[in-house]
């Protein structure tokens, strides 16, 4: 399947995938299984530009523009989220 057809957004970067999150249950923190990936605010039309966030050796980090502090858990995979439902998903118009 094309990164076209995929019904989940991503960024290919340096090689490998980086996921998209979400807030629209407005969730001050949201634990997620990568330390690369994109904040995306909401879900269109509410969301922000989409911004990449690196946390590097640290393990947690806060978006600039939404304020949704992302924490780091080894236990969850790269399409996991707790609170789960913060993978940001593109809509068909």
């Amino acid at each position: 399947m094309s990164a076209a057809n995929d019904k989940h957004s991503e960024t290919t970067m340096a090689g490998h995938s980086i996921p998209h999150f979400q807030n629209d249950g407005g969730h001050r923190m949201i634990e997620i299984g990568v330390k690369e990936f994109m904040c995306t605010g909401a879900s269109v039309p509410f969301d922000h530009p989409h911004i990449y966030i690196d946390m590097g050796d640290d393990s947690e980090k806060v978006c600039s523009y939404c304020s949704t502090l992302y924490r780091y858990n080894a236990t969850l995979k790269p399409e996991q989220t707790n609170p789960p439902g913060c993978v940001f998903h593109v809509k068909a118009a």
